[in-house]
């Protein structure tokens, strides 16, 4: 596939640096797929859009505080030569890792991204505070495996020292602000490395008004992973953990349309339908066959991810890229907490 095909230009101007000071408060892009045109709306219009016999379906992921910052402990010994003696390597210097996802049942192993990667050998130490953790492994797109010394509560312990994982294209230090706007209202399952950016818009009342227009909703529980922001390479995505409660898969089966709200959303809705449990891998792309997703809120997303390309794939390339053209110009806010688009 040709990534440069989901292409567009964006000034750094339109990324959004910060949330809104009312959640509610964002612009909302309504997509009409069938007429090929769109309006200018607000978000708070969302309940208007809603009526008897809908399903709206919410992520309701938690975002784990889950990036660390440590300092390499120790020395290496490093061979420099075939008659040199070995000369030692100074592991010293700091070290930022990201929790990707848990790895064994005590919650002690990780998948995890490491800053510097190409340094972090396997055996190699950080410390945390007090807490030491060990490069034990490594992936194919170099993913670490890092495991806690420790006896303690990581969960816990990672709330008291853990930072909220801004994506990179907010250039600020994380806040403790972003500890409840970098979440939704109706978080509930902690395992995500990354806000379900288009729940960050709702609040209790939106949540009472949906129900009100008539709405049901249902909720799954999809943890953002690898799979939903790191680069396209190739045809598969990495997996990521879902699941649907019975009592949720039953109020999607019968509504007469299905509004996924983001994308996990419609990663969750869609794996479900195709029969997947506990994990999913799927690559939602134009040309896929959506089984019961019937309309989409979603925030913008970043030129050739995955996350574009989903939405290509539900309302056609050239209309979305014409849509998001018209955003820039616009003046809307791109990306985790800039505005949405609402696609019926």
């Amino acid at each position: 596939m040709d990534l440069s095909q989901f292409n567009y230009h964006l000034p750094e101007s339109s990324i959004a640096q910060a949330p809104l000071r009312d959640r509610a408060g964002s612009r909302m892009l309504v997509l009409y797929r069938e007429e090929r045109r769109w309006q200018d709306r607000m978000f708070r219009e969302l309940p208007h859009f809603l009526g008897p016999g809908d399903c709206l379906v919410l992520n309701d992921s938690r975002v784990l505080p889950s990036r660390l910052m440590g300092r390499r402990t120790g020395v290496h010994s490093l061979a420099v030569g075939k008659n040199n003696p070995k000369r030692w390597q100074n592991l010293s210097g700091e070290v930022e890792v990201l929790l990707v996802e848990p790895e064994s049942e005590d919650s002690k192993t990780w998948t995890a991204l490491v800053h510097p990667g190409r340094k972090m050998r396997t055996g190699e130490r950080i410390l945390f505070g007090d807490v030491e953790a060990e490069i034990v492994g490594r992936g194919e797109y170099g993913e670490r495996t890092v495991r806690f010394h420790w006896d303690g509560d990581i969960y816990e312990w990672l709330e008291r020292i853990g930072h909220v994982p801004l994506p990179p294209y907010i250039k600020r230090a994380d806040t403790a602000e972003d500890r409840e706007r970098y979440q939704t209202v109706f978080a509930r399952e902690t395992g995500s490395i990354a806000a379900p950016t288009a729940g960050l818009h709702f609040t209790p009342e939106i949540l009472e008004a949906c129900r009100g227009a008539g709405a049901e909703i249902a909720y799954v529980t999809l943890h953002v992973g690898l799979g939903t922001f790191q680069p396209v390479r190739g045809e598969r995505l990495h997996s990521e953990r879902f699941f649907v409660a019975e009592e949720n898969a039953a109020k999607i089966r019968r509504a007469k349309r299905v509004v996924c709200a983001g994308t996990t959303s419609v990663r969750a809705v869609e794996s479900m339908c195709l029969g997947k449990t506990g994990k999913t891998d799927i690559f939602i792309r134009p040309g896929f066959e959506f089984q019961r997703t019937n309309a989409m809120l979603t925030n913008f997303h970043l030129p050739q991810s995955s996350l574009l390309m989903l939405v290509c794939a539900f309302a056609g390339r050239d209309f979305v890229l014409a849509a998001y053209a018209h955003a820039v110009d616009a003046g809307y806010r791109f990306y985790s907490y800039g505005d949405c688009m609402l696609v019926v």
